[in-house]
């Protein structure tokens, strides 16, 4: 594995945990009624980022998000163009 790659993956891992700990957190301030949730678009961008796994394992896990059609359909799609840019990347 070159240095690039250990990056990449470095970077996949910490996106990933940030968009998970962000629908956690924006989870918790829901049901605790707080002002101060995390933005829709701060979520979506995490998860344009690279973080669309860890954002889909977050929404199954808590059941956040899960009826925002940005969310219900927007994630899994990320998910799927994330995993089909890895694969092209690994056989090009």
């Amino acid at each position: 594995m070159s240095s690039i790659e250990k990056l990449v993956l470095i970077y996949l891992i910490v996106i990933n945990l940030v968009a998970w700990a962000l629908m956690r957190i924006d989870k918790i301030r829901a049901v605790k009624d707080r002002r101060h949730r995390i933005p829709e678009r701060r979520l979506l961008w995490t998860s344009a980022l690279g973080g669309a796994l860890g954002a889909f394992i977050a929404m199954r896990m808590f059941h956040h998000k899960t009826k925002h059609p940005a969310f219900a359909a927007g994630i899994p799609v990320m998910l799927l163009a994330h995993i089909a840019i890895m694969v092209w990347l690994e056989y090009k």
